[in-house]
């Protein structure tokens, strides 16, 4: 089985409302935090600094912070922002650095020196999952017709994405077939640098597939240009609730894309309680399902230890893959 768990969402101890950074953490759900710093590693307008910013947009309309701001720092696939908070720690108790999947993948492959273990974790929040969609016209209406094809001809069962290869979507689609008992060296994958030129290759039919985000998937979906043959969640999502899952059709594999929140290195206990405490209350707000429901996020909540486990996981599934598929 090849599955990257999800940790459950878990609220702070009680105890927790008593511990001071800025103003009291109050059991009720009132202002936790005075003010948030978000480090985003990538530029304006991309998925982590919508991330960071809507996270802070909820925060702080929902009155558990009283201001947040926002630092773009690009460079290094998110290695500058990672590297100037390791080498700034003692200044940046105050800052938050988003970060997602590509933070294991870029350490895996070499791209930066520094990995989540030198970070202070503090909660994953939010979460993609992916799915494997073809072309509205299509003959493939389901996973074991796309396997079939691949059984008839690998190579004239091309599937496309919007990463590298060996990046995210290429790894997805690798994982995909192997959990449906294939050769992943077999998949022919082919990247493409826009979601519009992706589009184009499939309803040409140059590709059989494409490898994508969820959210894009039911985007495209529910303006009627593609179906959606498998989801890699553990249940149907509600966005989607006629996609069939991979465990659904036999196929036992898992897969999301994360994002969450990571400190300086070691930062104080107290203060890390407090950012778990605030990014806790967040979810039960009507302004974080606003946001959430506006970029069609998954609630994956896991805070601390949960958070350790889950991303430990992730590496091992994912530093296998990349080694069978010879990019380690």
């Amino acid at each position: 089985m090849t599955t990257l768990k999800l940790g459950r969402r878990a609220l702070m101890a009680a105890a927790v409302a008593t511990l001071g950074f800025g103003t009291p953490a109050l059991a009720d759900g009132h202002q936790v935090l005075d003010s948030v710093h978000f480090l985003i590693p990538g530029g304006a307008g991309g998925g982590w600094d919508g991330t960071a910013r809507g996270t802070g947009e909820a925060l702080t309309e929902a009155g558990l912070v009283g201001t947040a701001s926002y630092e773009n720092m690009s460079g290094g696939g998110g290695g500058k922002a990672i590297g100037y908070l390791i080498e700034n720690a003692e200044s940046n108790h105050g800052t938050l650095m988003v970060n997602s999947t590509p933070i294991v993948i870029r350490s895996l492959t070499g791209v930066f020196p520094h990995n989540f273990r030198d970070l202070t974790l503090v909660a994953g929040t939010i979460g993609d999952y992916a799915a494997i969609v073809v072309g509205k016209d299509s003959p493939i209406n389901s996973m074991s017709d796309l396997v079939a094809a691949f059984d008839a001809d690998a190579s004239a069962t091309a599937i496309g994405g919007g990463s590298v290869p060996g990046g995210m979507d290429h790894l997805v689609a690798a994982m995909v077939m192997e959990a449906a008992g294939k050769d992943a060296l077999a998949v022919k994958y082919i990247p493409y640098d826009a979601g519009g030129k992706a589009m184009a290759a499939l309803l040409s039919g140059e590709i059989a597939a494409l490898s994508t985000g969820f959210s894009e998937a039911v985007d495209l979906a529910n303006a009627g240009e593609v179906k959606i043959i498998g989801v890699t969640a553990p249940e149907r999502v509600d966005a989607a609730p006629d996609a069939q899952t991979m465990q659904e059709q036999g196929i036992d594999t898992t897969f999301v894309n994360w994002r969450g929140f990571f400190g300086a290195p070691g930062l104080p206990a107290d203060k890390v309680a407090m950012y778990q405490d605030a990014i806790a209350k967040m979810y039960d707000t009507p302004e974080w399902e606003a946001v959430r429901a506006r970029n069609g996020w998954v609630n994956i909540h896991n805070p601390g230890d949960d958070f350790k486990a889950f991303l430990e996981d992730q590496e091992t599934v994912i530093g296998d893959l990349m080694k069978k598929l010879g990019f380690l």
